[in-house]
């Protein structure tokens, strides 16, 4: 998939891609990704933001979000986005807030096509990590491991 913008990352790289005026995703890739300058302005406002992030993980996105997913995996994703930086929550925490299954909240995270934004990755296992953007090993894992720690240092 051709991406609209792929920034460099601590982790590896994030695909930005746009649907006109919408984010339409942000994608882990992995380490050792080329770089892609932003072909637009909302990519190259991703960018920005995305970068203000990596330098400091309480940053606030305003990015104009394509609307995506099941009415459920919304309502997934608005807890998520509510989960403060430097915090956790456990995927059985969410099922029960929001009268589900906890495979069913970790599925609708796999989901998530904003990551960082929608800070999936503050989502965890009760007694481990969890997976990552339906991973269970690699390279996501260890963006996964990555993003925690550096919101911790906030």
């Amino acid at each position: 998939m051709p991406f609209a913008a792929i920034l460099p990352a601590p982790f590896g790289a994030l695909g930005i891609d746009c649907a006109g005026e919408q984010l339409a995703e942000i994608r882990f890739l992995p380490p050792g990704t080329r770089s892609h300058a932003p072909e637009t302005p909302l990519a190259r406002e991703a960018c920005a933001q995305l970068a203000r992030w990596l330098d400091d993980p309480t940053h606030a996105f305003d990015l104009p979000l394509r609307p995506a997913g099941t009415a459920f995996q919304r309502r997934v994703w608005a807890a998520i986005a509510a989960i403060p930086a430097g915090q956790v929550r456990t995927y059985g925490e969410l099922s029960t807030d929001l009268e589900s299954a906890a495979r069913a909240v970790g599925q609708a995270c796999g989901a998530n096509p904003f990551p960082i934004v929608i800070p999936c990755h503050r989502v965890v296992a009760r007694d481990a990590l969890g997976g990552f953007a339906n991973a269970r090993g690699g390279f996501l894992i260890d963006t996964k491991r990555w993003l925690l720690r550096h919101e911790r240092l906030a």
